[in-house]
C-alpha cells in the first residue's frame, strides 16, 4: 500500500510541474492560435533564475518570486519581437520559435556556463512526514498544491472575472472584443506573459526536485508539455490539469513496474487518443473553463 501512495505522489508531483508548463501552452494557443514550440526555453529560465536568486538571498519565496519575474520579462520580449510578426502563420511561428528556444539554451550557459547547476531543497521543505508505514516526501506535496492553487487561482480567473470573460470573448471573436473598445493587443500581451511566468515558476519548483539543472532541460519537459496539450485538447485548462496528471502517474507507476515502457507510455497514450478522440479529452474551442 506504501509503495501504490509513494508511488502516486511521486505522479502527482512531477504531474503538476507538466501542468505548469502546459498550462501556459494552453493559455496561449487558446486565446492567440499561437505555437509556441520556445516555452520549453522559458521553462529552463525559471530554472536557473530561481537558483540564482535562492543563492543570493537564501529565501525560497524570493526564488520563486524572481523566477516569476524573470518569466514575465522574457514573455514580454519573446511576444513583442518573436511572436508578434508571425501571428496567424503556423509554419513560420513553428520554425521562429524552435529556434528561439535553441538561443534561448545557448544564452543560458554563456550566462551560467555550461556544466550542470546543483539545486537543494530548502531546509523548511526537506525531510519527510511519516503517517504509519508511508513516507510523504514535504517537497513533493509542495509541489503538488502549488499546482492545484494556481489550476484553482486561474479557473475562477477566467471562470468569475471581468478579465476572464475578455480572454474566454476574444477566443471566440476578436474582432467583436476590438470593436467594444477593448485593447486585444494588450490582452494577448497580458496572457502571453503569464503564460510565460507560469513555465517560469514550473522550472524554480523542478530545479530542487530535480538536484540539478542544465540547459537542455527545456526540451526535455515542453515535449512532454505538448503532449499533455493534444490529450487535454487544446485550449483547454482543465484538460491540461487532467492530462499532466495522467501523463505524471502513468509515467511514475510504469518506471517501478515496466521501467523499458517509461518513455513510450505518454506516447501511446498520446497516440490512443489522436486514434479515438482526436480533439483532445476535453475537446473545445478556446480557452475552455
Amino acid at each position: 500500500m506504501e509503495l501504490w501512495i509513494n508511488l502516486t505522489v511521486n505522479g502527482l508531483a512531477t504531474g503538476m510541474l507538466i501542468f505548469l508548463l502546459a498550462s501556459g501552452l494552453t493559455l496561449i494557443f487558446g486565446l492567440m492560435s499561437v505555437l509556441n514550440f520556445a516555452h520549453g526555453g522559458l521553462f529552463a529560465w525559471g530554472a536557473y533564475a530561481g537558483v540564482w536568486f535562492y543563492t543570493l538571498t537564501d529565501s525560497f519565496i524570493i526564488a520563486l518570486l524572481g523566477a516569476v519575474l524573470t518569466g514575465l520579462i522574457l514573455g514580454f520580449i519573446t511576444e513583442k519581437l518573436i511572436i508578434t510578426p508571425v501571428y496567424g502563420n503556423h509554419v513560420q511561428q513553428i520554425l521562429i520559435t524552435l529556434g528561439f528556444m535553441l538561443v534561448l539554451s545557448e544564452m543560458l550557459k554563456v550566462v551560467w556556463g555550461p556544466n550542470q547547476i546543483a539545486a537543494s531543497v530548502p531546509p523548511a521543505l526537506s525531510g519527510s512526514w511519516e503517517i504509519g508505514d508511508v513516507l510523504i516526501i514535504k517537497y513533493r506535496f509542495f509541489i503538488i498544491m502549488m499546482g492545484f492553487i494556481v489550476f484553482a487561482v486561474f479557473y475562477y480567473i477566467l471562470k468569475r472575472t471581468k478579465v476572464g470573460l475578455i480572454v474566454r470573448a476574444g477566443v471566440i471573436n476578436k474582432e467583436m472584443v476590438q470593436a467594444l473598445g477593448i485593447n486585444i493587443k494588450r490582452v494577448f500581451l497580458i496572457v502571453f506573459m503569464t503564460g510565460a511566468a507560469l513555465a517560469a515558476l514550473g522550472g524554480a519548483l523542478m530545479a530542487p526536485y530535480s538536484g540539478v539543472i542544465y540547459a537542455e532541460m527545456g526540451m526535455d519537459f515542453a515535449i512532454l508539455a505538448f503532449i499533455v496539450v493534444v490529450i487535454g485538447g487544446m485550449g483547454s485548462f482543465p484538460g491540461s490539469l487532467f492530462a499532466a496528471v495522467l501523463v505524471g502517474l502513468a509515467g511514475s507507476y510504469m518506471a517501478y513496474y515496466y521501467p523499458d515502457l517509461s518513455l513510450a507510455v505518454n506516447m501511446i497514450i498520446m497516440v490512443f487518443v489522436l486514434i479515438f478522440r482526436p480533439q483532445g479529452l476535453f475537446a473545445v474551442r478556446g480557452v475552455n473553463v
